[in-house]
């Protein structure tokens, strides 16, 4: 595993990420063809993403004889949950609500994925409060425009 692993990457390396992830360990010939199939790349505009992920310590290689074997340093999950708490650490508090919303108005759900959502926002509702405080720094919201009584 490697010691540093820097967790912001590009929609390419995304690309290239889920691949991984999808198969575990995988050469780049086999990203290569995912990705010509599906983003008609080049084959060397791919290993770079492939090389920009090994440096910033993503992905790992192990050689096997002419060809080298790509794996994972880092669980799926945990970069989907520290991007999302990226995201949410970006916006105002009082628009978090909204923004999750938004995100639910624009997936595809299963009949289980809305049982599940259920589930936690009863959860949630016994930890609510009555109303959001803002703590963005004045002028970096909107909620002085609105007079929702923040502390700007």
């Amino acid at each position: 595993m490697a010691e540093h692993v820097e967790k912001q990457i590009t929609d390419s390396e995304w690309e290239v990420m889920r691949i991984v992830w999808a198969q575990n360990h995988v050469t780049s010939k086999e990203i290569i063809e995912v990705l010509e199939k599906k983003m008609s790349w080049k084959p060397a505009t791919t290993k770079t993403f492939i090389g920009r992920l090994v440096k910033k310590g993503m992905l790992s290689t192990e050689a096997e004889g002419k060809k080298f074997i790509y794996s994972a340093n880092v669980v799926e999950g945990d970069v989907i949950r520290e991007t999302l708490h990226d995201l949410l650490d970006h916006i105002c508090d009082r628009d978090v609500g909204n923004t999750i919303g938004t995100m639910i108005t624009q997936a595809t759900l299963s009949v289980q994925d809305i049982e599940n959502l259920k589930k936690i926002l009863e959860m949630k509702e016994s930890e609510a409060v009555e109303d959001i405080p803002c703590t963005c720094t004045p002028g970096q919201c909107r909620c002085q425009d609105h007079s929702c009584g923040s502390r700007h």
